[in-house]
């Protein structure tokens, strides 16, 4: 039975979940959305048996001990048997500059070297395609074999004995010896040599990448690899980022909360834009403020009235809902969706969200690509829609499916959108257009402020006329909605950690939804309410619950959207970006000074 115990390899192309016996469990070819071609994970009970996975095992194996090479996404598994024979396998996927550009192929490397004695392996490759539906045709040559399907081709090419591959077969390991797995290609090159070289340059790559991060002094560790993890889900040819590198991991047992995670949300630019800027990953984030740019345009030239929360790494890819029938879920859990039907739901905080990460773009002076008075422009059409739809009813933050209501959250972007809007004006010197922005966001402030506070409770409430919370009213000030000091939003965040407090985790709201009530903490809010405590003037409380969520990462560091309070078993899909960005955003505020 799997658990999220995994780590991740990838290149900004493709990726690759790993779990403690050395088993590739998920990767999707030929990029982050695509077919999962190793989909071990989602299935089912019986998932020891059936298949989608490309394992080293090692016979006898009595234990594999596993850690990244510093600093790198270069995984290295130690594994022994009880007859003191060791075997060391290297798992990457190359990722270095060539020919002034970088070389991040849909291809993934194992090289496997003896350490000990003469340890015997079995390999099996057994790929799936089509979501499970399909077992690919096996072809064979000289140094490789061809996995076949209607759809897709992909090529293995090693140095160890094919046939035995093939058959998995155990063979004795006595000397070094790489396999090369993607495209279906032939390598032109030595096998083994090739393997070495690449791992070389990639773990070069990925050391010089995180030299020029900007660090915080505490928990560096944690946030190296949280920033990894970022990249890694970093869709590097169109700038997308995706939330999650999985589908269907549910949020809870049996709950049904099972999505397609593998698309860009509008609404997570903000928070991602925000997490790279205090890293210092300019490139990644200019790459990514294109990408959400070219969406604007985008809509903009087919006269679309309201844009889409979320969309595929390269922006105009289907996205919708299905139901994979032939993989049973994770655990046995599913039902296995491909595609969101979220996009179709109306989310009034996509303006804001889209506006405040476009902000850079206009006031970062280390961006090559600066914003000009076209995007500004651009912007502009969004802020109009904003004022437009605050105060109407849409599915919220929290993509609820069956319920509209004015949500507070997507009401205070709408407000942000206007606000921001005033200072690029100002910025550009467009000094008119200021005070017509200035004058938007002020209405709307004034209208948010009369109808999101409940005057009874003395909080702020998720929807307008309210009495309930929710967890993103804790951003209220980091928006800057609110001043940190405001005794409204002191007693909003007092009232979120009594009501919706879940041990030292956060439910994203206690109010029934379509599928019940939660049942497990939603990581992210868990960093928004050690933000919060910080900013309102309670850091050594903050940074006690911050370590003790950083103790809910799995052992590689990682961590998923969910968490089981009780436990600290990690559910939902997997890595989150979302909590790994909230953990980089707090440890930038709460870390001590460098000097």
């Amino acid at each position: 039975m799997h658990s999220l115990d995994l780590a991740v390899i990838g290149n900004c192309s493709i990726a690759t979940l790993i779990d403690r016996q050395c088993r590739m469990v998920w990767s999707c070819f030929p990029r982050l959305d695509g077919n999962p071609v190793f989909c071990n994970l989602l299935m089912g009970e019986d998932a020891g048996q059936a298949g989608g996975t490309f394992e080293i095992e090692l016979v006898n194996v009595q234990s594999c001990e596993q850690k990244y090479i510093d600093n790198t996404a270069v995984l290295i598994s130690v594994l022994s048997d009880g007859d003191g024979n060791a075997v060391e396998v290297c798992d990457f996927a190359p990722r270095f500059v060539q020919f002034d550009r970088i070389y991040r192929p849909p291809m993934i490397v194992r090289r496997i070297r003896p350490l000990k004695g003469r340890p015997r392996i079995r390999i099996r490759v057994t790929p799936k395609f089509n979501w499970g539906a399909e077992d690919p045709e096996i072809t064979r040559g000289n140094s490789h074999l061809r996995f076949v399907g209607s759809s897709i081709s992909l090529r293995l090419t090693t140095d160890a004995p094919v046939a035995y591959v093939l058959d998995s077969t155990p063979f004795v390991v006595d000397r070094p010896i790489a396999l090369f797995f993607g495209s279906d290609e032939p390598l032109r090159s030595g096998i083994e040599p090739t393997g070495q070289e690449f791992q070389e340059k990639t773990v070069a790559h990925w050391q010089d990448w995180v030299r020029s991060l900007s660090i915080p002094f505490d928990w560096q560790d944690a946030v190296i690899r949280s920033a990894i993890t970022l990249k890694l889900c970093h869709f590097e040819e169109t700038g997308a980022i995706v939330a999650a590198l999985t589908t269907s991991i549910p949020e809870a047992p049996s709950s049904g909360r099972n999505w397609d995670y593998r698309f860009c949300w509008m609404r997570d630019a903000y928070f991602v834009i925000q997490a790279l800027n205090r890293l210092g990953t300019t490139k990644t984030m200019e790459t990514y403020i294109g990408y959400i740019t070219d969406i604007v345009d985008d809509e903009g030239s087919r006269g679309a009235k309201d844009i889409a929360p979320l969309f595929s790494v390269s922006r105009l890819a289907d996205r919708e809902e299905r139901i994979a029938e032939h993989l049973p879920g994770y655990r046995g859990m599913g039902p296995v969706r491909t595609g969101n039907g979220a996009y179709i739901q109306t989310q009034n905080d996509v303006y804001g969200s889209i506006v405040l990460a476009s902000m850079h773009a206009f006031f970062d002076q280390r961006l090559v690509r600066h914003g000009n008075e076209t995007l500004f422009e651009s912007l502009e059409k969004l802020g109009n829609r904003a004022s437009e739809v605050f105060d109407q009813p849409d599915a919220g933050p929290w993509e609820l499916r069956t319920i509209a209501e004015v949500h507070t959250f997507s009401s205070v972007m709408c407000w942000a959108a206007c606000d921001r809007l005033a200072r690029i004006a100002r910025r550009l010197g467009r000094h008119e257009r200021g005070e017509y922005w200035q004058r938007k966001a002020d209405a709307i402030h004034a209208e948010i402020e009369r109808r999101a506070f409940n005057r009874e409770l003395g909080v702020f409430v998720s929807t307008f006329e309210g009495s309930d919370l929710d967890a993103t009213l804790l951003l209220l000030a980091e928006i800057g909605f609110v001043s940190p000091e405001d005794p409204r939003y002191v007693a909003t965040v007092e009232a979120i950690g009594k009501t919706l407090g879940l041990g030292d985790l956060l439910l994203r709201y206690a109010v029934r939804d379509d599928f019940g009530h939660m049942t497990n903490g939603f990581l992210i809010c868990g960093f928004w309410y050690v933000d919060a405590l910080a900013a309102i003037g309670r850091k050594e409380q903050a940074i006690a619950r911050f370590e003790r969520l950083l103790a809910m990462r799995n052992s590689f560091g990682l961590l998923s959207e969910d968490a089981d309070s009780k436990t600290g078993e990690l559910w939902g899909n997997f890595p989150q970006t979302y909590s790994m960005v909230g953990l980089i955003n707090s440890a930038v505020r709460l870390s001590r000074p460098w000097e």
